[in-house]
């Protein structure tokens, strides 16, 4: 059932079932907005980013009574009161963009085009075809000459809901126009200092992207660290997930297309973050995570973060053998650009302390060869008298070692 916008909570997009307003007059989902004031600690207003000194909520009944009535009257097979004529529609649209530049009432209008065109695949099409993109672009791209603005800087992120729509069909066009530098450039801004529906929606736009094969990597990575600083704060979003895993796909694909975004996002703290959620995630999201670190490892700053954060080699070992067949992989991938770049004798003190060798060593009896068993027999061979010299090595283990020492 496609819900109404204004029924959806802006914290995390989701139909809201307890809708409360606060001091700015924007309504949210209870437990959202709850935990953006006490577990996040923040003082403003999500949407609007205002500045708050009351963090009362208040329920909002006839909101909620009009979610019910909704949720009653409309069904999968009802047919939408908004439709109209293909040409009324198509004369609306173009009214619209012709005064939308010159409109004092921005937000209104784009709020107004948002809603057409997400009710109607025609209208959408219809959008394109007249040039819509770039009028919407051209309007969004004001914030990067007047943020301060509060009227401009909401303009422009309604322009972004429209992009998000339009974003959504996954038609390779359209994609391919929004990839073009000046979109992305509003894209970045929305994403850096966007409200939470703002970065929500610029996020989805980048994921969609990446699925693409269009060539917006290359336009994002000029961005700075600011950039993965907000992708990072959305890898670490515990109220919305989706725009956790989104934020996650893109990185995937932005570090694998280059090494400079690599390093941008290592001086932006990525292999700390990553670390830290990496113990609690699920397979997909340790997945993800691994992936991530082990293409930051592939560089000698990220191989550096991930020894001197103290519970890199911990952290990774935890999830071998222990999530699936490609988060294995990957660990041992990470552990032997450690093992083999970075030997110090706290790295290898450290893979012995948190079990890495010990489940090294389980990975020799699995039959067969593959690149990954390729990969164990190397580092035994180059580190096993060190590891056989520590004090806290496992008596059990030196016959295994032997073995492997020998072949």
């Amino acid at each position: 059932m496609d819900y109404p916008l204004d029924f959806r909570c802006p914290i995390s997009m989701e139909v809201m079932e307890d809708p409360v307003t606060i001091a700015t007059g924007m309504t949210y989902e209870r437990k959202n907005i709850e935990k953006w004031f006490s577990a996040y600690k923040k003082k403003t207003c999500p949407a609007t980013m205002q500045s708050i000194e009351s963090f009362d909520v208040t329920p909002n009944h006839t909101l909620k009574r009009l979610i019910i009535s909704w949720q009653s009257k409309e069904g999968p097979g009802t047919p939408s009161s908004a439709a109209r004529g293909s040409t009324e529609r198509h004369d609306e649209i173009a009214a619209l963009l012709e005064t939308l530049e010159s409109s004092p009432f921005k937000v209104n209008s784009l709020k107004r085009l948002r809603s057409m065109i997400e009710t109607d695949d025609e209208v959408k099409a219809d959008f394109v075809q007249s040039e819509g993109i770039d009028v919407i672009v051209r309007i969004a791209t004001q914030v990067l000459e007047d943020g301060s603005d509060f009227s401009i800087f909401r303009a422009c992120e309604e322009a972004l809901g429209v992009l998000h729509q339009l974003s959504l069909a996954a038609d390779a066009e359209t994609l391919e126009t929004l990839s073009k530098p000046e979109p992305m450039k509003c894209i970045a801004a929305m994403l850096q200092r966007g409200s939470a529906e703002a970065r929500i929606r610029a996020i989805t736009i980048l994921r969609n992207m990446a699925q693409s094969e269009t060539h917006w990597t290359f336009v994002l990575q000029d961005h700075g660290i600011d950039l993965f600083k907000s992708l990072l704060e959305l890898v670490s979003d515990e109220i919305s997930t989706r725009a956790s895993s989104y934020a996650l796909e893109v990185l995937v694909e932005m570090l694998s297309a280059s090494k400079k975004s690599r390093v941008r996002a290592i001086e932006a703290g990525a292999v700390c973050v990553l670390i830290e959620l990496l113990p609690e995630s699920n397979r997909s999201k340790s997945e993800k995570i691994l992936m991530l670190l082990k293409l930051l490892c592939e560089c000698a700053e990220g191989r550096l973060a991930m020894v001197d954060h103290g519970m890199g080699i911990a952290a990774v070992t935890k999830k071998m053998l222990n999530v699936s067949n490609a988060a294995t992989k990957l660990s041992v991938k990470i552990l032997w650009l450690i093992g083999s770049l970075h030997p110090s004798e706290r790295v290898l003190e450290e893979m012995l302390i948190y079990g890495s060798v010990k489940k090294l060593l389980a990975l020799l009896h699995i039959d067969g060869r593959s690149s990954t068993k390729e990969r164990v027999i190397k580092m035994f061979k180059m580190h096993c008298h060190s590891w056989q010299r520590c004090p806290c090595f496992p008596n059990e283990l030196k016959d295994y070692l032997g073995m492997v020492n020998s072949a």
